[in-house]
């Protein structure tokens, strides 16, 4: 009864989803689930890229970044200073597929992603990197993140120029050889730069939806890891895509 009463509309499908994800967390559910539920929020402290592209450049660049639902990785960097922009969206797929009613259910090649415009003079794309595999993300799930399964959450990175793409593989080695994570990364580099940018209604998602128990379990606690292992970088203040 209840599959049949939310599956017909997205947006109300995805909302009980995490609400009962919410719950169940709450609830006390199996230890494994909760384990595997909260993975998604665990930060891992790791070195920054041994290389990384120069930070003396004069305009805005962008990066783009695939690590489970974009509302968690939207937030993370809107409080990451230097950011000027982080708008969720869709990557991997075409223009005319790139709807939430269809990437949510799986039926095309894009993963949820955030395109994030920023100041290379005040961050640079290593810094971004570290922290996509730092706080933002899991990189040894595959096709999932946390309660979100299928490949539309896989770990992915963007490069928007072939720069990106030089550092983003040397920094997966750099950390594949440390071991850090205990498990191989699986995050995927992907040459081809596309990105759609998801309907209004996800956009400062986090931000406006403090108390949804999947914002409070999975994403706020992401931002926290963020101040509390990159106090440098953080900023209280986050700079958001409708405004003020």
């Amino acid at each position: 009864m209840l599959a049949s009463s939310f599956t017909s509309d997205p947006v109300h499908r995805r909302v009980v989803l995490r609400l009962l994800a919410g719950s169940a967390l709450l609830l006390g559910a199996g230890l494994a689930w909760q384990r595997d539920a909260g993975a998604a929020s665990e930060a891992v402290k790791i070195p920054p890229p041994t290389l990384d592209s120069p930070s003396s450049r004069e305009r805005l660049e962008k990066a783009i970044f695939a690590g489970g639902c974009f509302w968690g990785v939207q937030g993370v960097y809107q409080h990451v200073k230097g950011v000027q922009r982080a708008v969720s969206g869709y990557s991997g797929g075409t223009e005319r597929t790139a709807t939430y009613d269809l990437v949510s259910r799986g039926r095309t090649d894009h993963a949820e992603s955030v395109e994030i415009t920023y100041d290379p003079s005040q961050v640079s794309y290593g810094a971004l990197l570290q922290i996509f595999f730092s706080v933002v993300h899991d990189p040894t799930q595959l096709d999932r993140q946390g309660p979100d399964i299928g490949r539309q959450y896989r770990s992915a990175i963007f490069a928007t120029n072939p720069e990106q793409l030089k550092v983003a593989r040397a920094y997966v080695a750099q950390l594949d050889a440390a071991k850090l994570f205990g498990k191989p990364i699986v995050t995927r580099l992907e040459a081809e730069p596309s990105f759609f940018p998801a309907e209004a209604y996800h956009q400062d998602y986090m931000i406006e939806n403090p108390r949804n128990p999947y914002i409070v379990f999975n994403d706020l606690p992401k931002v926290e890891n963020l101040r509390q292992l990159f106090p440098d970088r953080y900023r209280n203040e986050p700079v958001l895509v409708k405004g003020r």
